[in-house]
């Protein structure tokens, strides 16, 4: 059974790091998610940076999450040299269930703790990391969470993950 957000909070809680969750609608592109956060900011909710977060698999069968800055352009095309695989696709709903525990539209880098095996390499954008804060879906996209930056390190680490952090857009070779 996967982790619930209750059980996540739980872990962010045993480890120390810091969390604050905002209940909205659900969002299922970064489109959506940006005309909800531009309401909550009024309020004063939900600072710091956003993410776009891509499940992928390579041809050879690596997978991939990649986690960046919202809007930087990924294109996959380049992406699987930097990365040294093989061409890179959106992985599918049914191996985002099974390897992440959660649904499209509710990636986030909190689903790696359901990946007890490590079968994913986690890379991180540089330029997101560079935010004070960040903001992920909880598990699912009808919440938003925000950590620290130094928070989503300690929580990949804890899960097992060495992520790879790395200036993304990438140039064409």
């Amino acid at each position: 059974m996967p982790i619930t957000r209750c059980e996540l909070f739980e872990f962010f809680d045993k480890h120390q790091i810091t969390h604050k969750t905002v209940e909205h609608d659900a969002a299922h592109s970064v489109e959506q998610a940006q005309t909800i956060r531009t309401a909550l900011t009024h309020q004063g909710a939900l600072p710091g940076g956003h993410a776009k977060n891509l499940f992928l698999k390579c041809k050879k069968g690596s997978l991939w999450l990649v986690v960046a800055q919202e809007d930087t352009p990924i294109r996959l095309n380049h992406l699987h040299k930097l990365l040294g695989c093989g061409r890179l696709s959106f992985g599918s709903a049914e191996l985002m269930k099974e390897v992440l525990g959660i649904s499209p539209g509710s990636v986030t880098p909190f689903a790696l703790i359901n990946d007890k095996t490590q079968r994913i390499s986690l890379v991180l954008d540089e330029q997101l990391m560079k935010e004070e804060m960040l903001n992920f879906h909880p598990l699912d996209n009808r919440a938003t969470t925000t950590i620290s930056r130094e928070g989503l390190l300690v929580f990949v680490k804890e899960c097992g993950f060495d992520p790879k952090i790395l200036k993304l857009p990438l140039n064409s070779p």
